[in-house]
């Protein structure tokens, strides 16, 4: 009898491994996203413990960037080895939250052996707790402590959400106290460590404050009445150039070039800029209403050189040039505005002004004259505008002799 076998339609074999296909590399795009599963900085450490006996265990170095741990503590009998390892565990496990999805995450990292032996254990971040607990056996300094004896035991745990342990530390040590009152047993220890890939390169909270505050001193954030979007783009261009412990070893000297070049290129920022010079413009109002000329005329300054200028920038500084009796200045200044915009009536006003002031009243007469029916705003008029002007020219004490002169011309 001849046997036959039946094959499936090739579709479904091709959905099948279409559908593999997605789900590893879903799975693998998943567990690679914020973190990893650090195996090469992983504790396993088998230790013998009299009886009755306390000890304690230092973890390896946590790696910078550690904000889960996960471990693992078995009690062995004497001739009994490990099933299989945490880190082989955890390699099906995309990322923490895996694990803490109730009780059956948790007794999925457990050790399918364990022996007969029991022990409670606690957790300290500095060597001196823990050699304190070795004498006198106290866990009032301990981070997290197990009274209960057991056998066998597994968790997670969340630094960057403990006050305890923080992702400052650098290692961890496990104290056990061993409850077999006659005999010796054997425990392994395995920690884990979560490393989250951004906080690797070792930009914490205080770390990124610490850069921030220091922008904020800089010569280019005094400038800015609001330096936070400046300062965070120079902090995101270091993080992304170097890590926290690089950026540390470098001299200051090259520090402070670090910051200039990456100050300048914050500074072309169209929307940085923006706002730096907006910024600039309503500090510079408030100093020309407040009579600060004086004051005022730097911050405009700063954005005429930068090439920013607009026909009322230029203006405005040719004004404060005027009360400030710097005549060459603001005719300089002045005659640029009116280049970049001769239709802004706020600069031929101040011309009139300066003419005027300068004794060159048939140069002023004309101007005056010309625009004298218009608006130099959408709701001030040039007549009232020179009015209000020659009014703080009197009171700064400046030439007003032909004043009523020209307000005649306006009647």
């Amino acid at each position: 009898m001849k046997l036959t076998t039946k094959k499936r339609p090739f579709y479904m074999i091709f959905k099948k491994i279409i559908s593999s296909l997605l789900i590893t590399f879903s799975f693998n795009a998943f567990a690679q996203k914020d973190g990893y599963w650090d195996k090469e900085r992983a504790t396993t450490k088998e230790i013998i413990v009299s009886a009755r006996d306390r000890i304690t265990i230092k973890t390896e170095d946590l790696p910078v960037g550690t904000t889960e741990i996960v471990y693992r503590i078995t009690l062995l009998d004497e001739n009994q080895q490990m099933a299989n390892s945490l880190v082989s565990v955890l390699k099906s496990i995309p990322d923490p939250s895996g694990i803490s999805q109730g009780s059956a995450g948790a007794m999925f990292l457990m050790s399918k052996i364990s022996g007969d032996d029991t022990c409670t254990y606690a957790l300290f971040t500095s060597g001196e707790n823990a050699k304190k607990y070795i004498d006198d056996g106290k866990i009032d300094k301990a981070c997290y402590a197990q009274e209960e004896p057991l056998s066998k035991d597994a968790k997670r745990l969340s630094l960057d959400k403990s006050s305890c342990l923080g992702q400052t530390i650098s290692n961890i040590w496990f104290g056990f106290h061993s409850k077999n009152w006659l005999l010796k047993q054997k425990i392994v220890l395995e920690v884990v460590p979560w490393v989250d890939v951004k906080l690797n390169r070792g930009w914490n909270q205080d770390n990124k404050n610490d850069i921030i505050s220091l922008c904020k001193t800089s010569t280019m954030a005094q400038k800015m009445a609001n330096s936070d979007d400046f300062c965070v783009c120079i902090l995101d261009k270091i993080m992304k150039q170097y890590r926290y412990n690089e950026f540390q070893k470098l001299l200051p000297i090259e520090k402070n070039k670090v910051y200039k070049d990456f100050g300048n290129a914050c500074y072309k920022d169209a929307d940085i800029s923006k706002n730096v010079f907006n910024d600039l413009r309503n500090q510079a109002s408030s100093l020309i209403k407040q009579q600060k000329y004086n004051e005022a005329i730097p911050k405009l300054s700063t954005i005429i050189k930068d090439g920013k200028g607009t026909a009322l920038d230029y203006s405005s500084i040719g004004y404060c040039y005027v009360l400030t009796k710097q005549y060459e200045k603001a005719l300089k200044l002045l005659l640029e505005g009116e280049k970049l915009d001769d239709t802004e009536l706020l600069v031929k006003l101040n011309l009139a002004h300066l003419y005027l002031i300068t004794n060159k009243y048939s140069d002023a007469k004309a101007i005056y004259k010309k625009y004298q029916d218009q608006n130099v705003t959408d709701s001030l008029s040039w007549k009232d505008k020179t009015k209000s002007d020659f009014a703080v020219f009197q009171k700064a004490g400046l030439p007003s002799k032909d004043f009523e002169k020209i307000l005649k011309l306006y009647n």
